[in-house]
């Protein structure tokens, strides 16, 4: 079953407001393409300090309420530092409350700031406790990490590789801390884009049959003639290099964003229609002993194949989840061939 993280979209658990939990709230019940795939309710920087065991109640308390309702994924991000043992000692705590107290709503927990491998293994650790405390079955909780440090890239390779107990799942990229943990410098206003980094992240979460996520996109508004706009070009561009390189999702930081982000990973109706056309006729060929055949000019054997079904996989996996978003991208009468079309290789819905 393909497992969907086009957007990763934070959400402040506690803000100075009269109702503190708004923008949960509002990440909880979104609809449409506003709906995130993966909704992380942030203790860690996008709560003020002075606000994070407000944030903890925050997410505790409106779990049980949307979370049955909610048709993505659930993934807080709590607090964490191989730094610091404060930090980790929060975070060991907040791993065992959001378990303890939510457990039936959650997908997994985030946890940033990891060092190497070991630093990882210690929050592998913290999430497995928590489940055999409160009587969760083992892995039923998963964990993904923010990687943000130089420690963490060095690591890179063998931290992947504990995703081979299926607890961990993804590996989020974090521009900003690492930029300043290397030292690096906004030039002209303009973080580096470490596109290396990125494409080495791709690469290892495949190679691990992990999720990959790209990093925060943090310029949302511009002001021109003194008027004020909301920086759709900048996102759409950063989403669709990540989109490029095999990045599975990318990070949201506003409703506005996660729309973005859910439509550019979203295979378009021309390419959906294209990809279905190809496996049925594909199908068709195999079932009168054809290796390789031609379509449309294009020479398609059983590697070419996946591709295509990637894309029917991705489109199936979608319309579980937020069918109210295929029925406004596609013709009804192409999502029901897309559900009913063979997927014949491994790993394929």
């Amino acid at each position: 079953m393909t497992r969907l993280c086009r957007t990763f979209q934070t959400a402040p658990a506690a803000v100075p407001r009269e109702n503190s939990a708004k923008y949960l709230d509002s990440g909880l019940t979104a609809e449409g393409f506003e709906a995130p795939d993966w909704l992380a309710p942030d203790i860690e920087d996008g709560t003020a300090p002075s606000m994070k065991a407000e944030a903890l109640e925050n997410t505790i308390d409106r779990l049980p309420e949307y979370g049955p309702d909610f048709g993505g994924e659930i993934w807080p991000r709590v607090e964490w530092s191989y730094a610091d043992p404060s930090f980790r000692e929060r975070g060991v705590d907040q791993i065992d409350r959001l378990v303890g107290e939510a457990g039936d709503h959650l997908d997994g927990v985030v946890v940033p700031k990891v060092g190497r491998r070991t630093d990882v293994e210690r929050a592998r650790s913290a999430v497995a406790e928590a489940e055999r405390e409160h009587g969760y079955d083992d892995g039923s909780i998963g964990l993904s990490v923010i990687v943000e440090t130089a420690r963490a890239f060095s690591d890179l390779r063998e931290i992947a590789r504990l995703g081979e107990d299926s607890r961990l799942t993804g590996l989020i990229f974090g521009p900003v801390d690492y930029t300043a943990e290397l030292g690096g410098r906004a030039m002209d206003g303009e973080r580096p884009q470490w596109a290396a980094m990125l494409e080495r992240l791709s690469n290892e979460a495949s190679a691990a049959g992990l999720l990959a996520v790209g990093g925060p996109f943090d310029q949302l508004f511009h002001e021109r003639a003194g008027v004020t706009y909301y920086n759709a070009p900048g996102y759409a561009d950063q989403v669709t290099r990540e989109a490029t390189i095999g990045i599975d999702g990318s990070w949201s930081l506003h409703p506005k964003q996660t729309v973005q982000a859910n439509r550019i990973h979203m295979p378009t109706a021309e390419e959906l229609e294209r990809d279905v056309g190809k496996i049925e006729r594909f199908v068709e060929a195999k079932a009168e002993g054809s290796g390789a055949v031609v379509l449309d000019g294009q020479m398609v054997d059983e590697a070419t194949y996946k591709n295509f079904a990637n894309t029917v996989a991705t489109v199936r996996a979608i319309d579980e989840a937020h069918p109210e978003q295929t029925a406004d991208r596609y013709d009804g009468d192409l999502v029901e061939r897309a559900r009913a079309v063979e997927l014949g290789f491994e790993g394929s819905t």
